[in-house]
């Protein structure tokens, strides 16, 4: 899972986000990491096997 910064500045007058708007954003991008996760996770064994064989 990768972190991304966080902007301290938003909106066009550059004025500071407020927290609530910060978790906002913060738990949406969870929210994707996760779907993203589960997604992998619902995948057939055949295809998990697969991969795990491929070189790096």
């Amino acid at each position: 899972m990768s972190e991304e910064p966080v902007p301290q500045q938003g909106g066009p007058a550059g004025q500071p986000k407020g927290l609530l708007q910060q978790m906002d954003e913060l738990m949406a991008a969870l929210n994707a990491d996760l779907s993203a996760l589960d997604a992998d996770l619902q995948r057939p064994p055949k295809e998990q096997a697969d991969l795990s064989r491929a070189p790096f």
